[in-house]
Formats: C-alpha cells, sequence, structure tokens
C-alpha cells in the first residue's frame, strides 16, 4: 500500500528536471476549485460565506483543462466546495487523467453512491474523502449528523469499485491524540491508501474562528499523535519531513507556489487559503507579478497559524531533495516526539 511507484517516479522525475533546469519556483499540486457551492457547511471553511451569485459560478471543462495545461504540475487537486456538484466533473476527471496527471479528487462523499459510475478506477485518479475524526468528532465539524457513516460508505464503496482512496483529515482544537490514533487505526483497516492531515486554518470567511489549533497547541498535539502511532502501521500521504515540521522539530517557511489555485475568480494570489489578497489573470502572472515575500511566517499576520500542507509540503520536498541523507536519517529514526522544539519564524501566542 501507499503512493504506487509510477506516481513517486513521475514526481520524482518532474522536480528533478525543474531544479536541473535552474528554476527556483515551480508548482507541485495545482489546486483545482471549479466551484464554492457545496452540501455542507464546515465550520472551517471559508468557500461558503460568499454570496449566491458567487456560489452559482463554475468553471467549464475547457477552462479546467487549460488551467491544468497551463499550469504544468504532475498532481491535480480538485477541491471546492464539493466537486461532485459539478455536473461536468466526470469529463474534467478524464481529461486530467488522460493527460497522465495525477488527480485527487476531494469530496465529503455525500453524493459518491449516486455518482461513482460515472468514475473508472485508474492509477491516476484518487477520491480523497474528507474525514475530520471519529464519528461525533467529524459530525460535529461539517455541522451535519450522519456524515460520518456517509463518508465511511463512500470509502468502502470506492474500495470495492477498486479505486485509490485516501482520507482528508483536518484536525481542530478539542481533538484528543487517543480519539485520533484509533481514528486512524479504522481508516487504515478500511484499506485506504494514506491519510492526508493537517491542523485547520483559521479562513477570515470561516462560520467560527474559535475552533482552530494554534501552533504550538498543534505542535504538541501532533507530537502525541506521532509517539501513540509508533508501530501501529499507519501511512500518511505527506513526506516524513512535513510530519516532522508538524510535530515541531524543523523550522520552515512555507512556499505558496509550490500549490498554486485556479478558481472561478483566476489564479488565486498567493494560495487557496487566503481569500481575499486578489487574483491573476494567468498563471505566468501569479508566478511572476505575486509578491511573494509579502506572504508567509513573519511575514503577514494572516500566516501566522498556518502549518497546512499546501504551504509546507512542497517546502519539506525541496528539502528531501537538497538533503536526501537527512531524509534518509528521519525516515530510518522516526519522528520525535519529545524534547525542546525547532525555533519558529515567529513569536508564538501561547
Amino acid at each position: 500500500m501507499g503512493v504506487p511507484a509510477i506516481q513517486q517516479y513521475r514526481v520524482a522525475r518532474y522536480i528533478l528536471n525543474q531544479r536541473w533546469r535552474g528554476i527556483r519556483r515551480y508548482p507541485l499540486v495545482l489546486m483545482l476549485e471549479p466551484l464554492f457551492r457545496c452540501n455542507l457547511s464546515c465550520r472551517g471553511c471559508g468557500k461558503i460565506s460568499h454570496p449566491e451569485e458567487v456560489l452559482s459560478q463554475y468553471l467549464n471543462t475547457e477552462e479546467c483543462l487549460d488551467a491544468v495545461d497551463e499550469c504544468g504540475a504532475p498532481v491535480v487537486s480538485i477541491a471546492g466546495g464539493e466537486p461532485l456538484l459539478h455536473k461536468e466533473m466526470p469529463q474534467i476527471v478524464e481529461g486530467i487523467t488522460r493527460r497522465q496527471k495525477f488527480v485527487y479528487l476531494c469530496t465529503n462523499g455525500l453524493l459518491f453512491k449516486k455518482h461513482h459510475r460515472a468514475y473508472t478506477p485508474s492509477p491516476y485518479l484518487t477520491f480523497s474523502i474528507h474525514l475530520d475524526g471519529p464519528r461525533h468528532i467529524h459530525d460535529a465539524s461539517v455541522g451535519q449528523p450522519g456524515t460520518f457513516d456517509l463518508a465511511v460508505e463512500a470509502v468502502r464503496l470506492a474500495r470495492h469499485r477498486g479505486f485509490r482512496v485516501t482520507i482528508n483529515c483536518t484536525l481542530y482544537q478539542g481533538v484528543t491524540p487517543p480519539e485520533i490514533a484509533e481514528f486512524f487505526d479504522f481508516m487504515m483497516s478500511l484499506g485506504v491508501e494514506a491519510i492526508t492531515v493537517t491542523p485547520g486554518f483559521n479562513y477570515d470567511r470561516a462560520s467560527s474562528q474559535t475552533s482552530f489549533l494554534k501552533r504550538s497547541a498543534g505542535k504538541r498535539v501532533f507530537r502525541e499523535i506521532f509517539k501513540l502511532g509508533q508501530g501501529r502501521g499507519w501511512i500518511f500521504n505527506h513526506t516524513n519531513l512535513y510530519l516532522d515540521f508538524l510535530a515541531g522539530n524543523r523550522t520552515y517557511q512555507c512556499t505558496p507556489w509550490g500549490t498554486p489555485t485556479r478558481n472561478i475568480f483566476g489564479w488565486q494570489r498567493p494560495c487557496y487559503l487566503l481569500l481575499d489578497e486578489g487574483s491573476a489573470p494567468s498563471f505566468k502572472a501569479l508566478m511572476e507579478e505575486t509578491e511573494w515575500g509579502n506572504y508567509g511566517l513573519g511575514r503577514n499576520p494572516k500566516c501566522a497559524n498556518c502549518m497546512l500542507h499546501s504551504g509546507f509540503e512542497a517546502t519539506a520536498v525541496d528539502d528531501m531533495i537538497a538533503h536526501p541523507l537527512g531524509a534518509l536519517r528521519l525516515a530510518s529514526h522516526g519522528i520525535r516526539t519529545g524534547g525542546p522544539m525547532a525555533p519558529d519564524l515567529i513569536t508564538c501566542d501561547e
């Protein structure tokens, strides 16, 4: 189990080619958001707060495929909103996989049973199903009872049909490491390929601003989770270096250009997390005209509590390529869950 060798090879080849060409900033994952409309009202989401005239807009198939071609990243994460609400989503996915790009189709799972026959299992397609912890935590997070059971049903059905399946888990205040450890055990028992995990980010537009883990608290939570996970066989859809960063053992600055976002407004600056920073008319303009130095830890107060993989996984990948022996040592010895934490780039608020 784990990321298939063909995906590891293609992504590694792409990264090495960028570095050989001397390209400093390059995209690793395209965040494609063809719509903001959703059938849930998650407390940590800032997209659904837009007015109806925005929620009614969609990127069509041609616009989505143009963005994939324009960006050139080897991986495309299709988010939203809820992508399965998009009537052209099967055509969008088919067009991307035909280009031999690896698609992670993010969904809350509620519509999977209705729409799964429109998709064909492929090594290029993964359903990333949103589950924020065990039943009581997840249902409270998304604001609707019964969603955990429907999402688990979607995982089982997707695995039965032969799809690649990961889960996408966001942790908020109030979670306990033992609960998350048991939840990860359950997810692995369902046969998911890997777990994507990250602390929630305090979107300006999020309906609840009191639910998010602060940086120092988040590091302590992840240390305890990783301590409980020793020997339990969890597989994460991350580099070990990013997980080590979550545990407070590494000092990283974000690299938002590693995960550029194309949504209904254009190419969003600087990332999909900051919704009010404007957009660029093209990918080229996004990369060349964005004032990247205005964003990141210690540079912009909006970024102060962010530890999301969308900002820091590309940093970890770059570190892994630049220091392979250090990455191998970490893989051999495991993530440190005690002792002093690495210095932060900002003064923590706790």
